[in-house]
């Protein structure tokens, strides 16, 4: 029985012996790893999505509580915990990139080697020990060189995701003064692209506009286009609809299948109602394919005469002829039988129109 005391006897003793007094649970000069009390070093989660992939760093946080840190309470050029209590973990849901490294999805635990101006931040694929007194080099996933920064004053150890972009963010230990960044990079189309297959098998898969979201996704990401019309057809076997119709267009556009494309879209808009026509005629305004647009509104005006956006198309139609005049009038009953959450805006092209700006810029 002594024999089986003794280990947990002499952990507890280097735990009291690393463990600050003024840091303590208890008046003896510990805290229990084995219940669940309050702690100092409170326990802490935070989390950051990059694309579909989620990073989450679950940590304890140490008070710096007028001690030196740096080169005294943690040492330079040893290994640390990068927090307090057990392991500091960083979990990814998808591989990634640190620092230009790749790595593959997991949790791990989070250690790092303290220095002056260069820190080493390492990724141990045992994420259940104690801190790193068990810590292993033989365990290491990665290890990456950073550099250190200046930071703010940080009474509480904490981690932030910071420099948040499309396809990356910065994992940042601050701490005292000294900051600590990382990068994490996410192969954002390839990670997503890869799931669709996965996501479709669920309920989603029942439904025309998943399928279609696929399609719409692997078409503005340049992905399988082949993939994405595959996709899209699917979308139409479940329902046939403007908006499938019209996306299925525009796959057949970009693979070179113009005669095809016609059709689709043509079928897109027999089906379009007053709405639909009106956003698709807009769409092409923004992408300075203006005759094109005028076609779509000409559509809309044999086919919903009546309808109020239908006038917000002549005026822009009369705009680009330079009849502000009647451009206003037009508007004008636009404005006049919008919805209440509409009128605002409408009321502002009316201003505009009436100091002959060309709303159609």
């Amino acid at each position: 029985m002594m024999k089986r005391i003794l280990p947990l006897v002499l952990m507890v003793e280097a735990l009291l012996l690393t463990a600050p007094s003024s840091q303590a649970q208890f008046q003896n000069g510990g805290q229990s790893s084995l219940l669940k009390v309050p702690l100092i070093s409170q326990r802490a989660v935070v989390t950051q999505r990059i694309g579909i992939t989620d990073v989450t760093v679950t940590y304890h946080r140490p008070l710096v509580n007028n001690r030196q840190l740096w080169g005294k309470v943690v040492p330079y050029g040893k290994v640390w915990r990068a927090g307090a209590n057990e392991n500091t973990t960083i979990e990814f849901t998808d591989p990634v990139s640190i620092e230009g490294q790749s790595l593959p999805k997991g949790i791990y635990g989070l250690h790092m080697i303290p220095g002056e101006n260069e820190w080493t931040v390492i990724f141990s694929k045992t994420a259940t020990a104690w801190g790193s007194f068990s810590y292993n080099e033989a365990e290491d996933a990665l290890r990456v060189k950073v550099k250190s920064q200046p930071s703010d004053f940080h009474e509480a150890l904490t981690y932030d995701f910071d420099e948040v972009k499309p396809e990356s963010a910065l994992v940042t230990l601050r701490w005292e003064k000294v900051a600590v960044p990382f990068k994490v990079g996410v192969n954002v189309n390839e990670i997503t692209s890869k799931s669709l297959p996965a996501q479709l098998r669920g309920w989603p898969g029942y439904t025309w506009d998943a399928w279609d979201d696929a399609a719409t996704y692997l078409l503005e990401n340049k992905g399988d286009l082949q993939e994405a019309l595959k996709y899209e057809d699917k979308s139409l076997q479940i329902e046939e609809r403007y908006d499938n119709l019209l996306t299925k267009s525009r796959i057949e556009d970009a693979l070179g299948q113009k005669d095809a494309a016609t059709v689709s879209r043509n079928k897109a808009i027999a089906m379009a109602n007053a709405q639909q026509l009106h956003a698709y005629g807009r769409q092409l305004q923004t992408q300075g394919q203006q005759a094109q647009a005028f076609e779509v509104f000409r559509m809309n005006v044999k086919k919903n005469p009546n309808h109020w956006l239908v006038h917000s198309e002549i005026a822009r139609m009369h705009t680009a002829k330079g009849d502000f005049d009647n451009a206003v009038k037009e508007m004008k009953l636009s404005a006049a039988a919008a919805p209440e959450g509409a009128k605002p805006f409408m009321e502002r092209l009316v201003e505009r129109l009436q100091a002959k700006e060309d709303i159609n810029k």
